[in-house]
């Protein structure tokens, strides 16, 4: 089976297993796990922010993002499909007492053209609008990078009208890799960051938010309040230590790799590519609904030897990682060619 359901199904190298059993540990809860301090440390300075804070996953990370920026009762603004608002079960709501103002953008880009007149005015019958959250890469829009002079924009004129700004990062390693843009320089214009190790980089486990250390200070009460203070947690800290060392400089082969399948796609009548490009390691195929729906879809391709993602009723999404070769990513475009070949119009 080619596993393309996503970049966090990988497997840990042997040299990743290897740093993760002779990691040091201690206790991250009641003072410090020194691989824990290390990844936090090295994965601020990556970023270019003061303090990192170690997370269970990239949903807690982005929840204590927003928890920490705003006030109970306050709301901040995304972009209609965007991971926070659409793949995170309403945390903000169900944990926090917050409120998405939902925007559509271009294509999962928010410009300043589609921000303004968003911001409550100050009135009591109003929720205070407190926030600004973007996302790089776009999830939903088929990893898009979003440009980084949009992105620029945004958060100074977030910042003009005394909004705070936040980055759901998760494939930001895959951003950089596509761009050569700095990961430092893409976070610089937001007030906070959270980025995956297990996307794309290959970790088991783990997520990191950055900000300023006061910023850090606070977030890390809101992580205890969620679950997410974690004790001999160096184990797991060492193999996203270990994928930030040695497993960013790769990132291009799963890029190239999707951009075989999107080739093959667009060759094929009955599917699309949203958005019209890939950007990074995710294809979307959006499926002419007179040839069928994406679970029908769906089921001939795993049948036929390939595991994928319907996302909703007329898309599929295949994900490329360190775990598929390009013998494999070959396979797959033939099978998908040939599926499509073979059913036809099935209605």
């Amino acid at each position: 089976m080619i596993d393309l359901r996503s970049d966090t199904v990988t497997q840990p190298t042997a040299e990743m297993r290897r740093a993760m059993a002779n990691a040091i540990v201690g206790d991250g809860v009641i003072d410090v796990d020194p691989t824990v301090d290390q990844l936090e440390r090295e994965t601020a300075a990556l970023l270019g922010k003061a303090a990192a804070l170690f997370m269970p996953s990239g949903t807690m990370a982005n929840q204590v993002g927003v928890r920490t920026h705003c006030e109970r009762g306050s709301e901040f603004l995304c972009e209609t499909d965007c991971h926070i608002y659409q793949y995170e079960q309403g945390a903000f709501a169900q944990l926090s007492g917050l409120v998405a103002r939902t925007i559509t953008g271009d294509r999962g880009e928010l410009g300043v053209e589609h921000l303004v007149g968003t911001i409550r005015p100050e009135n009591d019958h109003m929720v205070r609008t407190q926030l600004l959250c973007l996302e790089n890469t776009h999830n939903r829009w088929g990893g898009r990078v979003i440009p980084q002079e949009s992105i620029d924009a945004a958060c100074l004129w977030a910042h003009e009208h005394s909004l705070k700004t936040h980055l759901d990062g998760a494939r930001i390693w895959n951003a950089s890799a596509a761009t050569g843009i700095d990961v430092a320089r893409m976070a610089a214009p937001f007030d906070s960051v959270s980025v995956c190790f297990s996307k794309g980089l290959g970790a088991p486990v783990g997520s990191a938010l950055v900000g300023s250390q006061a910023f850090i200070d606070e977030a890390r009460r809101a992580r205890k309040l969620f679950g997410g203070g974690m004790r001999q947690a160096g184990i797991i800290a060492a193999g996203a230590l270990h994928a930030i060392h040695n497993h960013r400089a790769r990132l291009h082969f799963d890029h190239e790799a999707a951009q075989q399948l999107a080739y093959t796609a667009s060759h094929l009548p009955a599917l699309s590519i949203r958005g019209g490009r890939v950007d990074t390691n995710i294809v979307i195929l959006d499926i002419d609904p007179m040839w069928g729906t994406a679970s029908e879809l769906q089921s001939r391709l795993f049948a036929s030897g390939i595991d994928c993602f319907a996302i909703d009723d007329q898309a599929i999404r295949f994900v490329t990682h360190m775990n598929i070769t390009p013998e494999q990513i070959q396979r797959a475009s033939c099978i998908l060619r040939d599926v499509m070949a073979m059913a036809g119009s099935i209605h």
